[in-house]
């Protein structure tokens, strides 16, 4: 399929936002849970800020892919059916949550919900927290599922495909937390870093999976099963539509073999192994290699989700094949 450059924007962005906010409300819990050592996070509010300036920018890079981006409302209507509506309504819902959770955290809002049994208090920002938790976990699998559920594109039609979803979202958001917490909270950067390469590290296994299973997959569909034919040598000539078409134009893509190995072998060099080799070695100057990390690591994402489109094979190029 072709790539469109608005969802690549929006599918990166808002997962690299979601990861930063499950970084540090992470740390925030295992702090509560006395797995981490209590203390204030002072980059709370600066990781909740700019996890919402992320969705944010996401949602407005979404807009360039609609014909009419004032009927947008429109798209939240088909909820109990459409996965991109359910998306439609999550991303607002999660946004809400994490602009409150980074206020409280900006001014300080200290009221407490309640007690633990180990002596800690939930103040109202970490519970409002816990809800943003659950709404960053519901989007991930909205997003995710606008493709797996797509049973004719088989390159998506896979568990795997919500699991990348989440572990590279989380993946980038970590690394991005690492830089924040290595010059906010530096009692928190051994943490962070770690689960970033843990994550990292099991994305890199998770897309490689699936790059493995994409390749061995054979199509069902044949010239013979499209129309109902199964003579042994049937060749199309002609391609249907000789000015082309609006599936021509968005369905297939005119890059060669050599541009999409070179993009397969670059997301995985630059977006899982290089942040991974960087975070080991960022004990010198952490902020500057963590925010090096993230940027070649985004850098590597893009890429990846650019290849997520190209190598799905709609099955209407079997009657768009031939080029007249």
């Amino acid at each position: 399929m072709k790539p469109a450059i608005s969802v690549i924007l929006l599918t990166t962005l808002i997962g690299v936002a979601q990861g930063l906010f499950l970084a540090y409300y992470s740390a925030e819990l295992l702090s509560l849970l006395m797995i981490l050592p209590s203390q204030e996070l002072v980059g709370s509010s600066w990781a909740g800020i700019t996890s919402l300036v992320l969705l944010v920018s996401g949602l407005i890079a979404s807009f360039f892919h609609l014909g009419h981006p004032e009927r947008a409302w429109r798209a939240a209507t088909m909820w109990r059916t459409s996965w991109l509506s359910r998306e439609v309504i999550a991303l607002p819902i999660t946004m809400g949550f994490i602009f409150i959770y980074s206020v409280l955290k900006l001014i300080g809002n200290q009221q407490i919900i309640f007690s633990l049994g180990n002596g800690n208090q939930l103040d109202l920002a970490a519970v409002v927290g816990f809800f943003a938790m659950f709404s960053v976990f519901a989007l991930f699998i909205c997003t995710a599922m606008i493709y797996t559920c797509l049973k004719f594109l088989q390159e998506w039609h896979s568990p795997l495909t919500v699991l990348n979803f989440v572990l590279m979202g989380c993946a980038s958001g970590f690394v991005m937390a690492s830089a924040i917490a290595a010059y906010f909270d530096p009692q928190i950067f051994g943490y962070v870093s770690s689960a970033a390469i843990m994550l990292s590290v099991a994305a890199l296994a998770s897309r490689y999976a699936s790059l493995v299973r994409n390749k061995n997959l054979r199509s069902p569909s044949t010239l013979q099963t499209a129309i109902g034919i199964h003579h042994p040598n049937i060749r199309q000539i002609a391609q249907g539509a000789m000015g082309g078409s609006y599936n021509t134009r968005a369905f297939i893509h005119t890059y060669g073999p050599s541009v999409v190995q070179f993009v397969r072998r670059f997301f995985l060099i630059a977006g899982f192994i290089i942040p991974v080799l960087l975070l080991l070695v960022s004990g010198e100057a952490p902020v500057v290699i963590c925010c090096l990390a993230f940027l070649i690591q985004y850098a590597g994402l893009l890429a990846e989700r650019w290849y997520f489109f190209i190598e799905a094979k709609h099955p209407q190029n079997l009657y768009y094949q031939m080029i007249s």
